[in-house]
């Protein structure tokens, strides 16, 4: 399996150029999957190291070939990026690069139970060690818990139809497999926009298995502290939801959008948008890579003290 096969690495130039490398800089890249970006990262540096996470077992396979001397590969979700850092005896980095989502690899690899095009056990889970799993979350949790996550993370309109539903059908079986599920929710969906219905309810039980946006919330109020003046954040997400977490919290240095101001009228925000707008993938690299489509790009720069 080469690393193109794992994940065709989105909108990679202008990820490398948002970082701004100092080729003996320190870089930390919290999303390896298939080290497309990391490599491109390597590429530039000399003396300089770099540091990847993915908690994603399958992930460490595609570190071969990399420098040992100037890489370091941490499984373990970002959101705990600090402490790891840390172990590694690094207090600051020059910049930090996150492609948020899933893998092209997780998503076609139909074990994993990412995809709605084959059928598996509904698992879901990025690291398959820890947590519950989609079938759990299917089985177990309340409808309003169902109805909150559906219209919250797959933004569906008939969320508490689609909770109500599953409730009914659990209760003489258990919902085991990708093909139930789909079969379940089939007579709700929209007429002729299944496969879109389908995608966002997939979309709904991946962020909450693997708390997704918890794990985001956590890592960007770690990364002021990490970054060295000048130092660079660079994110890439692939839904709204991402997107207005990370937005927001480059505009205010919180979550909710609202600018909080000292007694002299400064804004107090920790770090400053370097686009004001998010950047989207070219006309070109659409064409060849779909995966781009829902791409947007946000860079940050942590002010010189």
């Amino acid at each position: 399996m080469s690393n193109t096969d794992y994940h065709v690495p989105v909108m990679l130039k202008e990820c490398i150029n948002g970082l701004a490398i100092k080729p003996d800089g320190i870089y930390v890249d919290i999303t390896f999957g298939g080290g497309g970006h990391s490599r491109a990262i390597m590429e530039q540096l000399t003396t300089g190291k770099l540091l990847s996470f993915d908690q994603d077992e399958d992930a460490k396979k595609n570190t071969e070939g990399f420098d040992k001397e100037k890489f370091t590969f941490i499984q373990a979700n970002f959101r705990h990026i600090r402490k790891f850092l840390r172990v590694y005896g690094v207090k600051k980095v020059d910049g930090i690069l996150a492609d948020l989502g899933v893998s092209s690899f997780q998503i076609d690899t139909a074990e994993r139970g990412f995809s709605t095009r084959f059928d598996a056990d509904l698992d879901m889970r990025m690291n398959r060690k820890i947590g519950p799993s989609a079938k759990d979350v299917i089985n177990t949790y309340s409808v309003g818990d169902l109805h909150k996550i559906f219209g919250m993370y797959g933004e569906l309109k008939n969320a508490k139809t689609a909770a109500q539903t599953i409730d009914m059908a659990r209760s003489g079986t258990t919902i085991n497999t990708v093909e139930e599920l789909k079969a379940i929710l089939e007579p709700i969906a929209p007429r002729f926009k299944e496969f879109k219905y389908f995608a966002q309810v997939f979309q709904a039980l991946r962020i909450e298995v693997n708390e997704e946006m918890k794990a985001l919330e956590e890592f960007l109020f770690q990364v002021p502290d990490l970054l060295s003046p000048s130092g660079r954040l660079v994110v890439m997400s692939y839904h709204s939801l991402e997107d207005r977490m990370v937005k927001n919290y480059i505009k205010c240095g919180h979550l909710h959008g609202q600018l909080e101001k000292d007694f002299f009228g400064n804004v107090l925000k920790p770090l400053k948008a370097v686009s004001r707008k998010p950047i989207m993938a070219s006309t070109e690299e659409l064409e060849s890579n779909p995966r781009a489509r829902s791409s947007k790009l946000r860079v940050a720069e942590k002010p010189k003290e």
